[in-house]
């Protein structure tokens, strides 16, 4: 009897979990490098108009400044602060105690990746950002192996090592990034992109322009109809790195802009409608203090595993800004994404489930 008992309520778990949930598809969005310090107050005023890191302060201080910083993080980032804050959740502003952190340790990109798709840090062996592939499978792997969203799964990325992190020969998921052409039955739109990517020099080696990544996704998105949808967006990191704190800027509302095509899209498809959550996130953090550290992150910036997580999604109540004195960490993604798909992450090192993500209205 007992046994029978077990397997009844194990029957009724399972039933009530497939019920609930809406999600059939899922974006995962990542901004890399992006500041928590950015994303929930705005331009930050000792750089803004600081001529060692912009052209033209005057100009961007008329732009992005406000002594109020609910109006500079508006400005900074319309869609988030219209759309995703008012129909889904932000974690990780500190100020409010809600806190997000990498659990690596390496504090950079390559780890920090893994640690968002695998779902747990592995700093004995991702402790470069060197091309090797990834020995662990990520979630997007893991759902790419089962017959459901087996040719549904797709990635694209600015930077060149994303081949990679994905692990693209062994997952058999196809990822375009770096300066990596679209091949195959090509769109119009595609074939204009391919064109443009030879012709439009990009400023870094291994990183390509944004806007490439964004439109070969969106084609993606529009034409392929994947499942789940990888898309990591780049030049935040390296312009940050060159010190550039306008164009660093500049790129956070251009893909801010990016992300609001893709919402609007997906609310303008019977495919998507009503069955999708969209995920953001960062791989890292940066530097505050020294100021000059805004442009670092890893070991030995301290700081700089200090990270935010967005969410929206037919399943994630309407709760804005999380606040309260609560913890959360980038291991756990993975596992969120994979529940909202009613998909049980079989990898027992993989981080919780984000409950607040999922809990009901």
């Amino acid at each position: 009897m007992r046994i029978l008992l077990l397997i009844f309520a194990a029957s009724f778990t399972l039933t009530c979990f497939s019920q609930k949930l809406k999600t059939e598809n899922v974006i995962l969005i990542s901004l890399d490098g992006m500041r928590w310090q950015e994303v929930f107050y705005g331009a930050d005023s000792l750089l803004v108009d600081d001529s060692g890191y912009v052209e033209d302060p005057d100009e961007l201080t008329k732009q992005y400044w406000d002594q109020d910083p609910t109006v500079r993080r508006k400005t900074l980032m319309p869609f988030f602060w219209s759309t995703l804050a008012s129909k889904g959740q932000l974690y990780g502003n500190r100020n409010l105690g809600n806190k997000v952190n990498c659990s690596n340790t390496m504090k950079f990109s390559y780890p920090g990746y893994n640690e968002i798709l695998s779902g747990f840090a592995d700093d004995e062996r991702i402790n470069s950002n060197s091309k090797i592939p990834n020995p662990n499978v990520t979630v997007l792997e893991y759902l790419h192996n089962q017959k459901a969203y087996k040719g549904k799964v797709f990635a694209f990325g600015s930077w060149d090592v994303f081949p990679y992190i994905v692990n693209e020969e062994r997952s058999g998921i196809p990822v375009n990034a770096g300066f990596e052409k679209e091949e195959g039955d090509l769109t119009e739109k595609e074939r204009i992109l391919n064109d443009l990517q030879d012709e439009i020099r990009s400023p870094w080696g291994g990183v390509r322009l944004d806007v490439f990544t964004h439109h070969y996704a969106l084609e993606c998105l529009k034409n392929k109809k994947p499942k789940v949808l990888y898309i990591a967006y780049g030049e935040t990191d390296d312009y940050a790195h060159g010190g550039k704190y306008d164009q660093y800027l500049w790129s956070a509302t251009q893909t801010d802009d990016y992300i609001r095509e893709i919402w609007e899209y997906v609310q303008s498809d019977a495919s998507y409608k009503d069955k999708t959550t969209i995920i953001i996130t960062t791989d890292h953090g940066r530097g505050t203090n020294p100021k000059d550290t805004w442009r670092s992150h890893g070991g030995n910036v301290p700081i700089s595993d200090q990270i935010w997580i967005g969410i929206i999604g037919p399943d994630t109540p309407a709760k804005g800004v999380m606040a309260g004195d609560k913890r959360y960490y980038q291991n756990q993604v993975a596992r969120t994404l994979a529940h909202l798909l009613g998909v049980k992450y079989d990898q027992p090192k993989a981080g919780v489930v984000i409950t607040e993500a999922v809990a009901s209205k």
